[in-house]
This record gives structure tokens, C-alpha cells and sequence, in this order.
């Protein structure tokens, strides 16, 4: 697990990805608006699919078939096929922008992306919260970290007690294998 410092700085750049997504989606998918008095010249939303429409036009071409989607007409097949629709750039070259949202399919979006950032936040503020030292005056910071030097220098010198221990061990094992006689 990352330290709270990383984890920090992940949840920010998440945050940061999840606005500008936002933004990019306002900006591209927002639906038109009307104004009083002047005639809608928007373009119409893309229907929204039902499940009925998705699948009639793949059944009738698998009766078509008997189920055989290898068999074609000469002509090609007698139902449009169900690929995906490949928008062709703008003439000036730049891609199309896709089509404005249905204004429910639109609100319910924002909605989500705002409960996606609000929670982001929370989490942000819960991990600036549990970072050490907030909360604790400059003193008490400078006479735990004394306190912490000196344990460490404690641990450190139990640690080089140890090593010396281990290398007389080695030295005393080595002595005794040494006078071990072989037995022919």
C-alpha cells in the first residue's frame, strides 16, 4: 500500500481527470436550448434504442438466412447490418462533434459526474486529515522526531550487539567443525 502522501497525490490527479472529462462533456453533448421567440433550428437527438428495435433487424436477417449468416444475396443483404456507424470528418477536415444528448439523458449524467467529484473530494479531504503532524505544533513535531532518533539510535546499536554475537557464534562454530577428527 502507497504511502498517504501518494495516495494524495493519486486522488487528486483523478480528480483532475474527472473534471476535465466533465467539462469536455458539457461542452460536447450539452443539449440545445430554447430561446423565446426565435424557431429551433437545432438538430434533432439521436433516438434512444430500445431493445425491440436493437434486435428485429438481426432476426430478420438471420430468417432471412435460415440462421446462416455466411449466405448472402447478390445484392448484398435485404436488412442493414448492425456495425457501428463510422461518422466521416467535417469538410474543413476536423471530426464531427457528436450529437447533443436528450436533456433527462443530459441532467442524469451531470448528476452522476457531480456524485463522482463529490465523493473524489471526501476522500481527499479524509486522506488531508489523516496525514501526520496536522493538528500538532512545531515543537511537538521537533521533539518526536528527538524522541524517534534516540529509539533509533537504541534499535541500531541492539542491532550491531547482535551482529557481533552472530560473528563470535560463527568464529566459536568454526573452531569446534575444525577440531572435529575424520574418521577414516
Amino acid at each position: 500500500m502507497a504511502d498517504r502522501l501518494t495516495q494524495l497525490q493519486d486522488a487528486l490527479d483523478n480528480q483532475l481527470t474527472m473534471m476535465y472529462a466533465a467539462l469536455n462533456y458539457i461542452q460536447t453533448r450539452q443539449p440545445y436550448s430554447d430561446i423565446p421567440g426565435q424557431p429551433n433550428l437545432a438538430p434533432d437527438p439521436a433516438p434512444i434504442p430500445t431493445p425491440d428495435s436493437v434486435l428485429a433487424p438481426q432476426s430478420a436477417v438471420s430468417q432471412l438466412t435460415n440462421g446462416d449468416a455466411s449466405q448472402q444475396q447478390p445484392n448484398g443483404p435485404s436488412q442493414p447490418s448492425q456495425q457501428a456507424v463510422v461518422e466521416e470528418p467535417a469538410a474543413d477536415g476536423r471530426p464531427r462533434t457528436p450529437p447533443p444528448e436528450r436533456p433527462e439523458v443530459f441532467n442524469r449524467a451531470m448528476r452522476e459526474m457531480a456524485q463522482g467529484l463529490v465523493l473524489q473530494e471526501q476522500q481527499i479531504e479524509y486522506l488531508i486529515n489523516s496525514l501526520p503532524g496536522l493538528g500538532n505544533s512545531e515543537e511537538s513535531q521537533v521533539r518526536r522526531m528527538r524522541e524517534l532518533e534516540a529509539e533509533l539510535r537504541e534499535v541500531e546499536a541492539e542491532r550491531a550487539r547482535a551482529e557481533a554475537e552472530k560473528e563470535r557464534m560463527v568464529d566459536m562454530l568454526g573452531e569446534v567443525i575444525g577440531k572435529v577428527k575424520r574418521i577414516p
